[in-house]
């Protein structure tokens, strides 16, 4: 994938280790080393960066805190520090995939004239990050938000929403250059059967055991579904 295209380990976490003293202090640093404690905000990272590698499992159930915990070698209690609940790790995941997919969608805006065009770079876009990101695919598609706080699943619809808000206005402009008679009607419907078909291919990665991939013969797809 190209540069732009975010992924959960591109959380900025600052892993800098500050270099070692010299003289004395150097030999008394490598006869008791100790636990190097994580710069403000880094442990709240790890912690969101752990949680999508425990959802990329395959078949996984539902994560607890304690088994969130473990595998960061922290008490419960460490991670109640950094978020409020567990809805809210959740949270923090899905402003991540907020904020990586609607950049890129901007910047598809603000770089493509045709419209046509930024449909199928908004599709494609969507479905990349969903490939890159199998522990997010499932939160996307809300497999992994069943058990968790009703207000995760509607935030995710609510993406989906925003999503196929913007195809309607890149297809109802394209209608309108094409010369239709009713291009917001013909917009509404292809957006809704675009929006369908990404969530669509998201599900189908995700209970494949992330071996269907969403990308699959896109291009080929996208010319029937675009043209």
């Amino acid at each position: 994938m190209s540069q732009t295209d975010p992924s959960a380990s591109d959380l900025p976490v600052d892993t800098d280790v500050s270099d070692a003293a010299s003289g004395n202090e150097s030999s008394t640093a490598a006869a008791a080393p100790t636990r190097k404690r994580p710069k403000p905000g880094e442990r709240r990272i790890q912690i969101l960066q752990t949680l999508a590698s425990m959802l990329e499992q395959p078949g996984a159930e539902r994560i607890t805190t304690a088994a969130l915990a473990a595998r960061l070698d922290v008490s419960e209690a460490a991670l109640y520090r950094h978020f409020a609940s567990k809805a809210q790790m959740f949270e923090g995941l899905i402003e991540f995939i907020e904020s990586s997919i609607f950049t890129l969608v901007n910047q598809i805006g603000e770089r493509e004239s045709d419209a046509l065009t930024q449909v199928r770079k908004v599709i494609t876009v969507l479905l990349q990050f969903g490939e890159k990101n199998p522990g997010m695919t499932r939160v996307m598609v809300g497999d992994a938000l069943v058990f968790e706080n009703e207000r995760l699943l509607a935030r995710m619809n609510q993406f989906f929403d925003r999503i196929e808000s913007q195809l309607r206005q890149s297809l109802r402009a394209a209608a309108e250059a094409a010369g239709s008679a009713t291009p917001t009607v013909d917009a509404n419907a292809q957006a809704s059967v675009l929006t369908a078909f990404a969530v669509g291919r998201l599900q189908r990665y995700a209970r494949s055991g992330f071996k269907r991939t969403p990308t699959e013969h896109l291009d080929a797809a996208l010319r029937l579904l675009v043209g």
